[in-house]
């Protein structure tokens, strides 16, 4: 009994001492060093756009075919002309919405839209701890975090820049710009990605996270304002036979051309393949400082 007693007034002691002695060292100040501080993590960054570039449709118009008799009114098609895409497909919304489309009828048709060749290999087969994806498109949210979740691919995107939207109360889905831009003619009023790409690549600055190569992916013309903006050794991924190729053709006529690498794609394995060659040496690479090109050089345009 001495002996018990002895060993459990010894074990008392020592789990309190081992207490105090954690408490002490909660107290205590992180210290952490200037070199830690410093240190940067080296990844690959892809952006893409969303529609014809990661799903083989638009989004947006590929909905169109429940209005009535699978047509836009005129006077609808109008609006585009005069308030821009953002206006146009909220009327569109409005129309279905009247038509008594329901949101459970526009969410089963998106189903319907197949990933572009390859796009799945590309978005799995890039080493992930090393690799962030971001998406900046012309759609809306509602439509594309839908879209992926039904792919299972929702989790590989670290962020979705879009036009914000929801479904009000009555059924009806709402889209507003993602913002109002006058600094940029290259863009849309509601969506400069080439600013949106440059704030992306900041914050993470800011996290300690730096990107070794930049790769943008697209098909249209709102495309090629985040393709200028980058450097030698990053990429820009045109889609054959979309508006991309002959735009950025037609700057080089015009004296502005990418510095960024172009490679034309028709399959996301395409992709892949050149950009598995970017991960050789990833720690020890060298990042270009600014990481993108200044807009001052291109604000004119």
């Amino acid at each position: 009994m001495l002996k018990y007693a002895l060993n459990s007034n010894l074990q008392k002691y020592f789990t309190e001492a081992s207490r105090r002695r954690v408490s002490e060292q909660l107290r205590k100040p992180t210290v952490i060093s200037a070199e830690m501080a410093d240190r940067k993590e080296c990844k690959v960054l892809v952006a893409l756009d969303f529609d014809h570039t990661v799903i083989d449709n638009n989004s947006d118009t590929y909905v169109c075919k429940l209005a009535p008799g699978g047509c836009i009114p005129d006077h609808l098609k109008v609006l585009y002309r005069k308030d821009g895409w953002t206006q146009y497909m909220g009327e569109i919304f409005k129309l279905l919405h009247s038509n008594q489309v329901t949101r459970e009828d526009i969410l089963t048709c998106l189903t319907e839209i197949s990933l572009t060749p390859g796009m799945r290999d590309l978005l799995t087969g890039l080493p992930r701890k090393d690799t962030e994806f971001i998406i900046i498109s012309d759609a809306n949210y509602v439509f594309i975090d839908h879209i992926l979740k039904h792919l299972g691919l929702r989790d590989l995107f670290k962020e979705v820049y879009t036009n914000p939207a929801e479904f009000d109360e009555g059924g009806c889905l709402r889209v507003n710009m993602y913002h109002l831009q006058d600094w940029c003619s290259l863009s849309t009023k509601n969506l400069c990605k080439g600013d949106i790409l440059t704030n992306y690549i900041k914050s993470r600055e800011e996290q300690n996270i730096v990107f070794k190569t930049v790769a943008y992916i697209g098909d249209g013309t709102n495309d090629f304002c985040p393709g200028l903006r980058l450097k030698g050794g990053d990429m820009v991924f045109p889609r054959r036979g979309y508006s991309l190729t002959d735009y950025i053709a037609k700057m080089e006529m015009k004296g502005v051309q990418l510095e960024a690498e172009i490679c034309v794609w028709d399959s996301g394995k395409e992709i892949l393949e050149q950009l598995l060659k970017c991960y050789q040496n990833l720690n020890e690479s060298r990042v270009p400082v600014p990481r993108l090109r200044e807009p001052s050089a291109f604000t004119n345009l």
